[in-house]
């Protein structure tokens, strides 16, 4: 597979592709899935263009950014998942997303636990955070499956909140 990042037993994540953009645009398009992300509000095409250059400047930079995550058994792209550092912030921040038909496969765990594994090894990365809205209890339960503790409650100036988790090279896993 063209730029394998690493294996897992169901997965493979590799490098973003151009040829990834209708992937791309299948779960960040997706107005149920994104309900989450960000704003809320889904992806246009020429925002997923946007996505792979942002990723190529971050690879190019740092070494890493946001990958495809391939089911070994079909060879699909059943999402994404990715180190990143949002609005220049200076810790590495893991996000994921996968198409909805995946979703409750376990494969988002999966797939964060041996990022942040690959993070560390490969690019020494020794702490990692990640954030979630309060009520995605979903997110919660991935983010800590995956080996991440459940952080502080941040209060935004907009009145909302984030919560945020933090995993540790070298520090016992957290149990789901």
């Amino acid at each position: 597979m063209p730029h394998l990042l690493f294996e897992t037993p169901r997965l493979q994540v590799r490098r973003l592709e151009d040829a990834d953009l209708d992937a791309l645009l299948a779960v960040y398009g997706d107005a149920e899935a994104m309900r989450w992300v960000g704003d809320g509000r889904p992806l246009d095409r020429a925002r997923c263009e946007e996505w792979l250059a942002v990723t190529r400047r971050n690879v190019a930079t740092r070494g890493y950014g946001m990958c495809a995550v391939v089911e070994r058994a079909s060879g699909a792209v059943v999402g994404f998942c990715g180190l990143v550092h949002p609005g220049g912030e200076t810790e590495a921040e893991l996000k994921y997303a996968l198409r909805r038909e995946h979703w409750g496969r376990g494969y988002a765990s999966e797939a964060a636990a041996a990022l942040l594994a690959h993070g560390a090894a490969a690019h020494g990365l020794r702490r990692v955070v990640a954030t979630a809205a309060p009520g995605n209890l979903a997110s919660h339960r991935v983010l800590l499956k995956a080996g991440l503790t459940r952080g502080e409650l941040v209060r935004h100036d907009d009145g909302s909140f984030t919560q945020r988790f933090e995993w540790r090279a070298g520090a016992p896993e957290a149990a789901p």
